[in-house]
């Protein structure tokens, strides 16, 4: 689609007002960029947790404040746009303003171009729907399409969880995937033999997404989807529960994932930066668990724990 974009660089202070010409111009949907935000962000100021900023974010940390709004790209809105251009610079003579055209048919699919078939475990392969790949002896390969939803198989911390899986998963095993993204990890449950799984997400595009991945590697038998917040309100117990996440995600879910297990389960964890590897191991093993083993790629880890053999209240 082609689009309208408008850049409004103003001081910080300026960011609400400039904020509030645009609404009473008939601007609603604004994208505010503001430093500062960042900066409390990088410093811990705020009430939530982070395991990782991507450098285009840290980026930005040295950018100067921005509000940014989008049109389609018409005739009317064209001259809409310069209108609104006008108020904002009549009220602030000094904000840099920048208009331009763009069309994101092209690079909305651009990231296409890098995601190949890639071999991530022993037998594991995964597949993107648009690549031809010719399986070898015992490969087992996990067609995936993403689409808006997190798992490409790609990432260290997707490919740690299922290298786990291809060691600790039984044929026949109940499999709980808490967070499922593109449903990745069911679907290669499903092709190691898994017997039953059931893949969890709080995003209902991730649960569409998988969805859709199961339906093209005809696991639908085997692999059912829900949408849910974690292990919230579920009623299924499983031979591995499967978690690919962050850090503190990770340690909330272990106060509850014993009561999802069987006896002897596994919990395999991972979206956990090696920084935070003691932390969450403590946290996993104060909940029940032991530790059978932590395996790191790069700055991430993911760690296979596993529940006695007793029978859980």
């Amino acid at each position: 689609m082609q689009y309208i974009q408008v850049d409004i660089e103003v001081k910080a202070e300026e960011l609400e007002p400039v904020v509030g010409v645009l609404l009473l111009r008939g601007i609603e949907d604004t994208v505010v960029e503001d430093p500062a935000d960042l900066e409390r962000l990088l410093n811990k100021e705020e009430d939530y947790e982070w395991d990782y900023i991507s450098e285009d974010v840290l980026a930005k940390k040295d950018g100067k404040p921005k509000v940014t709004f989008y049109l389609e790209d018409t005739p009317e809105n064209r001259k809409y746009a310069e209108d609104v251009i006008s108020s904002v610079r009549e009220a602030f003579p000094e904000a840099e303003i920048k208009m331009f055209a763009d069309d994101d048919s092209e690079w909305k699919d651009k990231w296409k171009e890098y995601f190949k078939p890639a071999k991530v475990g022993k037998r594991i392969v995964v597949k993107p729907t648009w690549e031809e790949y010719q399986a070898k002896d015992g490969e087992l390969v996990v067609e995936i399409d993403p689409g808006m939803a997190f798992g490409t198989g790609t990432h260290e911390t997707t490919s740690l969880c299922l290298r786990l899986m291809e060691d600790y998963l039984m044929p026949g095993d109940k499999v709980l995937d808490v967070g499922c993204g593109s449903g990745i990890l069911s679907v290669g449950a499903a092709l190691l033999g898994a017997g039953q799984t059931l893949a969890v997400d709080i995003d209902p595009e991730a649960v569409r997404v998988s969805l859709e991945n199961i339906e093209l590697n005809r696991c639908g038998s085997t692999v059912k989807v829900q949408q849910g917040d974690l292990v919230e309100g579920i009623d299924f117990k499983a031979d591995v529960v499967v978690a690919n996440l962050m850090a503190d995600l990770v340690m909330m879910l272990s106060e509850h994932a014993a009561k999802h297990m069987l006896p002897g389960g596994i919990y395999i964890s991972s979206g956990i930066l090696v920084e935070k590897e003691e932390r969450v191991a403590a946290a996993i093993r104060k909940c029940g668990f032991e530790i059978k083993e932590i395996r790191e790629d790069g700055m991430w880890c993911a760690i296979a724990a596993s529940l006695p053999e007793v029978e859980n209240e």
